[in-house]
């Protein structure tokens, strides 16, 4: 069955252009779902596993993740393992963007239970049209409801 609240998407980017961009491109697609946008890997951590200054755990739910992988304070990899692990956080949907492509760290997210990886075009251009093409991807995409016990 479809989830009928809606979902807030996390992005997760230490890059403030790089995240503006996303969001925008995800807007002109008619994305009209909550967005956050989370600048390192601490805060990060801090709001998807309810610690410091979110120990309250008081966020949305369900959530989507758009996670770079080269963040300061805490490695998005690290992030992504201890998402994937958790029994609140595992079937939040993750897609790493991000700048690598290196096949090692393509093979290591998938192994830790990403659902989608995509490197980002240097250009511009190419860049704004992969998040045009994310964002018709997110307007379509079905997501796993918040489960109580998790």
């Amino acid at each position: 069955m479809a989830n009928p609240e809606p979902v807030t998407i996390v992005i997760i980017e230490d890059d403030a252009g790089h995240a503006r961009l996303i969001e925008k491109n995800i807007r002109r697609c008619n994305i009209t779902n909550n967005v956050l946008i989370l600048k390192d890997g601490r805060e990060a951590s801090d709001y998807l596993f309810c610690e410091g200054e979110c120990a309250d755990g008081a966020h949305p739910t369900p959530l989507m993740v758009l996670l770079d992988l080269k963040l300061p304070k805490v490695h998005g990899l690290q992030i992504l393992e201890r998402m994937k692990a958790g029994r609140r956080t595992r079937s939040t949907p993750v897609v790493v963007l991000t700048s690598t492509d290196d096949k090692r760290e393509v093979d290591r997210c998938y192994e830790l239970g990403c659902n989608v990886f995509i490197t980002k075009p240097l250009d511009y251009e190419q860049f704004s049209e992969a998040i045009r093409k994310l964002g018709l991807f997110l307007s379509v995409v079905t997501l796993p409801g918040e489960d109580e016990d998790r």
